[in-house]
């Protein structure tokens, strides 16, 4: 345990079949609940704990992120993600998370330029891509081509060396858009976009993306920002499953980049990354404004199984902080692009408004979440649903690396060993097969 978590004081737990007593110290932090440390229970009582998904169990101590589920708050290292989104970049709350304080001029400088001149893949991975069938996911080559990497980039895989963390950090930052680009130009069949060391971030990205060596790709200011705003926005979010999924890789010693592999699969699930693709799917079996009014009264009958996507969160309980960045955003995006009675978006907002009207909705606090808004401007700037979740891996690398570099560098981590209830057979002696019933 570092000397940040404390242990203030104590509890007592009392087995009520043995009569015997417990005592666990309690560790607060910062901000945030206190936390039991059942690190000796098993020890002292050969007892486990029981905790399905673990939701009441800190798997780690962590400076990066917080959030307040209740009260709609997200800290970058302590910094509102409101503040971030408004008055900073990607590049900068991209060091701000792997070095824990924003960067000064020459800091800042030192960073962008080690992140632009990392951008460029080995020239061999583009053979990788022929492997894959065309139609295949975006994110089942992007699982394959990142792991890879390990393969190319040997010189930064031994996680013991502060510097080769530091060059794999760098290089994943850097190239993932890159390989994102070349997953969608691959599924289309136009020609791998290299990089440019004159664009930003984000404008790098959206013309790797979407440019043709045919013609120079002019940057769309209010695209740019967008873009930048949903990275900022995906950057981290605590311990969530595919952060988890790279801390428990990381703990048994595998290189960074098959880390962060096993992240993206894991941020594959439907239930963790596809939250925006489902609204845009949701919306198409909508179909029409003028049946909205219709699929919410099946979504208010409780014996119907039919879903509002992209409304209320998981762990935000009242509002989700970052949507009320992306809904500027998103109406930014659709004047500039005019598309705002393209039929699809039409009928997103229209169900925005009602959804935001009603009484039923309000008072249940199902507002409008980060994934129902990003989903309408990936789409309306073209992208695929298909591209969705890629983008969300892009923009979260840069906080699976802070948490790994965390992880790597905090002396209280173990390999990552839960464990379990038992409600198997006891054991029991082998049956020849000519007395089996």
């Amino acid at each position: 345990m570092s000397d940040s978590g404390k242990k203030k004081n104590t509890v007592t737990i009392t087995d009520n079949a043995t009569g015997k007593s417990y005592e666990m110290p309690v560790m607060e932090g910062t901000i945030g609940p206190r936390v039991f440390d059942i690190r000796k229970l098993y020890g002292d009582s050969g007892m486990f704990t029981y905790d399905p998904g673990f939701m009441s169990t800190a798997s780690c101590e962590s400076r990066i992120t917080y959030i307040d589920g209740d009260a709609g708050i997200l800290l970058y290292r302590g910094y509102p993600i409101e503040q971030l989104a408004e008055k900073s970049d990607f590049i900068e709350v991209s060091y701000l998370l792997m070095h824990g304080e924003l960067p000064n001029a020459a800091q800042r400088k030192t960073f962008e330029h080690n992140i632009t001149y990392h951008s460029m893949v080995h020239e061999q991975m583009a053979w990788l891509f022929r492997g894959f069938r065309r139609d295949a996911h975006p994110m089942a080559v992007m699982c394959g081509v990142v792991g890879a990497m390990s393969a190319f980039y040997h010189d930064s895989t031994d996680i013991n060396d502060p510097h080769q963390r530091m060059v794999a950090s760098h290089r994943l930052v850097a190239k993932m858009p890159t390989l994102a680009a070349m997953a969608y130009k691959y599924s289309v069949g136009q020609p791998f976009m290299y990089p440019r060391n004159d664009l930003k971030y984000a404008e790098n990205f959206l013309r790797m993306t979407f440019g043709v060596p045919a013609e120079d790709y002019k940057v769309n200011k209010v695209l740019a920002d967008a873009m930048d705003k949903i990275f900022i926005l995906h950057a981290d979010h605590e311990q969530n499953a595919s952060t988890s999924t790279v801390r428990l890789a990381s703990s048994s010693g595998a290189n960074p980049f098959a880390c962060i592999a096993a992240g993206i699969a894991s941020l594959w699930g439907p239930a963790h990354g596809g939250a925006n693709q489902a609204v845009l799917e949701m919306l198409m079996e909508i179909g029409s404004v003028d049946k909205v009014s219709e699929f919410l009264r099946q979504v208010k009958d409780k014996n119907s199984n039919v879903r509002l996507m992209g409304f209320g969160h998981r762990v935000y309980k009242n509002f989700d902080p970052r949507a009320a960045v992306l809904r500027k955003s998103c109406q930014e995006v659709l004047e500039a692009l005019g598309v705002q009675n393209e039929p699809l978006l039409k009928l997103a907002m229209e169900l925005e408004r009602i959804a935001r009207e009603d009484d039923y909705f309000v008072k249940r606090k199902l507002y409008p979440n980060v994934d129902f808004y990003s989903g309408i401007i990936l789409r309306a700037m073209g992208f695929p649903m298909s591209m969705f979740t890629v983008l969300f891996a892009l923009a979260r690398t840069v906080g699976w690396v802070a948490q790994w570099n965390e992880m790597i560098a905090d002396p209280a981590q173990k390999i990552g060993r839960p464990r379990q209830l038992f409600t198997g057979s006891k054991q029991r002696d082998f049956v020849p097969m000519a007395k089996r019933g």
